[in-house]
């Protein structure tokens, strides 16, 4: 691995591996790939900041389903495709026949027929893997409950832009590790040689098999992945401090459960002194202050969560641009 991403090898290579690819999950990629994909980002937000126009897409549509609720995801996603030239149209299973009882498999072959790609929020990974089993067209996962590979992209980004480098750095993540953030961000770190650190409650640590794959992954990166309980032992000389809601949605109906088991898990001041001086600290938004996070953190100088936001748009226009270039 290397520690800047403008040293990539075969670009022209990479750029035909990405065309028309599904973007499911970040384990699906090459470390090359998501380095690629971090650079065009990077490339893209400057031309967006320097208000040159860049329709790389023109004539492209992108269709959008959401079964989940999104601020971040559907605004994204539609003005990054109108950044680059396309539209984007937004689809909800009320609207279409998918709501009535029509299948995946014939759902995705008419969209596919109408659509340069389909941008998917909803619950069941099996879904999405069913629609890009079926489709013509890319599919790109817009969160899932185990996976939320677009937000990670964003985080990936931010890092990079406050840190100047992703390999070798630490990052810690402490509340609920079986989430689809926790997961996406142990495969994330283990592409691109960060070290990672989880702290949860054991009942709610990270799905095994996506550990388990992170590791091999890692052996070829240099990456090392703990998975603890202890957040002190997490915190320690970290880089970078995320959480996420310790109710995710599909869950409300554990919300006090949960609160009672992650009481020792909140991001305060007290935890992050085990953190390095310089630190960063990252949460996927919206927020619950006094839950998760304490306002000092989340609102004080350490805390980068708007410039994540924002890369949101930077990250998947990049990926749009990738896989439908």
């Amino acid at each position: 691995m290397v520690n800047t991403i403008k040293t990539i090898d075969n670009i022209e290579v990479i750029q035909e591996s990405l065309k028309g690819k599904d973007f499911l999950k970040i384990a699906d990629f090459q470390p090359g790939e998501i380095l690629y994909l971090l650079e065009e980002a990077q490339e893209l937000k400057k031309l967006q900041k320097q208000g040159i126009p860049h329709p790389f897409l023109s004539g492209k549509v992108l269709g959008m389903l959401f079964e989940k609720s999104s601020t971040r995801t559907r605004v994204s996603f539609e003005v990054g495709m109108l950044q680059l030239g396309g539209h984007a149209i937004f689809l909800s299973p009320r609207d279409i026949q998918l709501g009535r009882g029509e299948s995946i498999s014939d759902t995705a072959k008419v969209l596919s027929r109408y659509l340069d790609a389909l941008m998917i929020r909803t619950f069941s990974h099996e879904s999405i893997e069913e629609f890009a089993y079926h489709s013509d067209a890319p599919i790109i996962n817009g969160l899932t409950d185990p996976h939320h590979p677009v937000q990670v992209m964003a985080d990936l980004l931010t890092i990079l832009e406050h840190k100047g480098k992703l390999e070798g750095l630490k990052l810690c993540y402490v509340g609920d590790g079986n989430n689809n953030v926790t997961h996406s961000l142990i495969e994330g770190a283990a592409k691109v040689g960060m070290h990672i650190s989880v702290a949860s409650p054991k009942k709610y640590q990270p799905n095994q098999e996506i550990v388990a794959k992170a590791i091999e992954d890692a052996k070829v990166t240099g990456s090392k992945i703990s998975i603890l309980e202890d957040p002190i032992e997490a915190m320690k000389d970290a880089d970078v401090v995320v959480t996420d809601v310790w109710t995710s949605m599909g869950f409300e109906e554990e919300a006090q459960e949960r609160i009672n088991a992650f009481q020792s898990y909140q991001v305060n001041e007290a935890l992050c002194s085990y953190a390095k001086s310089d630190y960063i600290f990252m949460h996927c938004l919206p927020a619950h202050r006094g839950e998760e996070v304490t306002a000092e953190i989340i609102d004080g100088p350490h805390s980068v969560v708007f410039d994540e936001a924002e890369n949101r748009l930077h990250a998947q226009k990049a990926v749009l641009k990738a896989l439908l270039s």
